[in-house]
């Protein structure tokens, strides 16, 4: 993990001053590195039936997908407003920073659907609880949320205390 963290840059008041943006583009430059993120996500899980992995916009899309490909899963997006050109179901949430929201086709899963939640990072965990009130609402079952960092001091896991939360790196 270590050699995971050293690439990912800290960015100094971005997007607003007294934010350290964690800046995860070094990692996924590196085919060994990106290739090691996606199995430590996934390691918990791999004996889980898992029938779909969802992913929010947009860096969960990338890690997401390649945990779905290697858990021979259906990768279902989280995405911002007006993105779906299908009926869709939307939650609002809060960001440390701003408020935003996500929507979901409405037929994006079954119901009973397992469903594993990736994201590159949990901050105050809004963005997470929100895409986890989207895969209820859709009849899903949550069997996990994994990340690749997690910002500690915002405690955004407290809002997902009744999942199984897997992080990789810790700031």
């Amino acid at each position: 993990m270590q050699r995971l963290e050293s690439l990912i840059r800290p960015i100094p008041n971005f997007p607003k001053q007294g934010i350290v943006y964690r800046d995860i583009t070094p990692l996924l430059a590196d085919p060994s590195a990106m290739q090691q993120t996606v199995q430590a996500l996934i390691e918990p899980f791999r004996d889980t039936p898992i029938d779909m992995v969802a992913g929010m916009e947009a860096r969960g899309f990338i890690f997401g997908a390649l945990c779905a490909q290697q858990l021979n899963a259906g990768f279902v997006p989280l995405r911002k407003p007006g993105k779906l050109p299908h009926q869709t179901h939307s939650e609002s949430y809060d960001l440390e920073y701003a408020s935003n929201a996500l929507e979901v086709h409405v037929d994006a899963l079954g119901h009973g659907h397992r469903v594993l939640l990736v994201d590159d990072l949990i901050a105050t965990g809004g963005t997470a609880a929100a895409s986890c009130a989207l895969i209820d609402r859709l009849g899903g079952t949550i069997v996990g949320c994994a990340f690749v960092v997690e910002l500690d001091d915002l405690q955004g896991r407290t809002h997902l205390a009744q999942y199984n939360v897997h992080t990789l790196l810790h700031f």
